[in-house]
């Protein structure tokens, strides 16, 4: 069987995409998150936090939450009806950093948890950290121009 043939083969017997399915439930469970995360600025607003305070401390009730349910296996659920919807950057980062923590705890707190905490979110880490000195320093620069 040549590649080709391989290929072809592939597409027949996979199944189809529901795209237009996809798209909506991913619009309209990350619009959903959204939604709850103004709604905590609001809250926390209401409460007396300026707009910058409110803001932390909605993403920090995102961040949680998000850990939460990934914790409890809820939000892998809920990511399967969602798909990209979930990815929203403050939830999605930090089931990042919580799948793999749950998913190694059988092997231990160092050689597990601790050791494969960053395997997905860490190249983002490094990344952004090495890419905010190099923008940091430009801007620094350009200063004395």
């Amino acid at each position: 069987m040549t590649e080709k043939q391989y290929g072809k083969l592939v597409k027949e017997l996979s199944p189809n995409s529901p795209m237009g399915k996809d798209c909506f439930n991913a619009f309209w469970i990350g619009g959903l998150i959204c939604v709850l995360g103004q709604l905590c600025i609001t809250g926390y607003g209401k409460l007396g936090l300026d707009k910058e305070a409110a803001g932390t401390a909605a993403s920090m009730t995102l961040v949680a939450l998000s850990a939460l349910l990934t914790g409890l296996s809820l939000y892998d659920d809920i990511a399967k009806h969602a798909g990209a919807g979930t990815l929203v950057p403050i939830t999605g980062f930090a089931n990042a950093i919580a799948a793999p923590a749950v998913e190694f705890k059988t092997e231990g707190f160092i050689l597990g948890v601790g050791a494969k905490m960053f395997t997905i979110a860490g190249p983002v880490i490094v990344y952004g950290l090495a890419a905010s000195s190099v923008y940091g320093l430009i801007y620094w620069l350009w200063g004395f121009i």
